[in-house]
């Protein structure tokens, strides 16, 4: 039998070596031997990091599968190429990768919160909050904090404390923020990937013309899309180097608002979303009311005895893929007839 020669052998890379090499990230990187750790102690993997581990749970996670028929923006699109919730959630993760690369940070820390990040949205995307919130007191429901209950509570990951905070506050909204540069690169990631995908839909749906877009965006950014990506994560390197902590410059950070605004008035709260929006309001809440009156039907695995009956309806509801929901709606109110 013909020996391998030394310089086609295979090397053994386990954990021992790769939290080795994470001395060379920078000062401010979180290393995953310094990990918060889990609720649950658990043995170390002898080939993945702490953070890695976590990556690999939230990718097999049956919640991260149901993100491909989930809406990003627009409700049943025509056409294959429209951004979903999961589409958009790997655009989220290349971008925040590239970030933590090139910031020398943990890459699968910012991968992890990434890619978990949005597993709680409901239905219909962000209309599900709007849909949601008023069963719940102080008249919120949030899908940041769904996201983190659904690997917390309904599929058990026992993630590690870094990547459930870098869920929790992932959203902009969310006080207090969260704890690590690399959950920062994946707060600029999600604005970055929505704001240029969303515009892209936008064109393609015949929302938006070219011309409509603000002048100071198209001067500082280019062309929607791909320019518009490099140019945002370029600016948010240039002067997280410059100050040392994850940041976009001011100027730049005005223009991004000023386009998010744009995107706002334009597209998410458009007069034709606003009435789709209304109809998906309006399945959910009707879904809701009707597992309230009837809470046998709430699947087991949804079911939480600690749990309240607006939470457990929530659990279920929110974990519906948009198809689901309408079928769920349609079998529950618009019976066949029997002729």
């Amino acid at each position: 039998m013909q020996e391998i020669s030394d310089t086609t052998r295979l090397r053994r890379h386990d954990r021992a070596a790769r939290e080795a090499e994470e001395v060379r990230l920078s000062p401010a990187a979180t290393r995953s031997a310094a990990s918060k750790g889990r609720e649950r102690p658990e043995e170390p993997d002898e080939f993945r990091t702490a953070f890695e581990r976590d990556r690999d749970r939230i990718i097999h996670s049956k919640a991260f599968r149901r993100l491909k028929h989930k809406t990003q923006v627009f409700l049943n699109p025509e056409g294959d190429h429209y951004v979903t919730r999961l589409t958009h959630t790997m655009q989220v993760t290349q971008v925040a990768r590239a970030l933590a690369s090139a910031l020398s940070l943990n890459e699968s820390l910012a991968e992890a919160i990434a890619l978990g990040h949005d597993v709680g949205h409901s239905a219909f995307g962000h209309t599900g909050e709007d849909a949601l919130s008023p069963y719940f007191d102080p008249n919120e429901w949030h899908h940041a904090a769904q996201s983190v209950r659904v690997f917390e509570v309904l599929e058990d990951a026992n993630l590690s404390w870094e990547v459930r905070d870098g869920i929790r506050a992932h959203s902009w909204r969310v006080h207090p923020p969260p704890a690590t540069p690399e959950a920062y690169c994946v707060r600029f990631a999600d604005r970055i990937a929505y704001l240029a995908h969303d515009a892209l839909d936008a064109l393609r749906a015949g929302t938006l013309s070219r011309g409509l877009f603000p002048a100071d965006a198209l001067e500082r950014f280019g062309e929607p899309g791909r320019a518009w990506v490099s140019s945002m994560i370029n600016a948010v390197i240039d002067e997280s180097l410059r100050t040392g902590a994850v940041r976009m410059d001011g100027d730049t950070l005005g223009v991004m608002n000023q386009l998010r605004e744009f995107m706002f008035e334009q597209v998410y709260q458009s007069a034709e979303q606003l009435r789709q929006q209304q109809r998906a309001i309006s399945v959910i809440r009707d879904l809701m009311d009707w597992h309230l009156e009837h809470p046998g039907e709430i699947p087991h695995s949804y079911r939480q005895d600690e749990a309240s009956p607006q939470t457990q309806a929530a659990d279920y509801i929110a974990g519906m893929t948009d198809r689901y929901a309408l079928a769920t709606y349609d079998r529950l109110f618009r019976p066949t007839l029997n002729l």
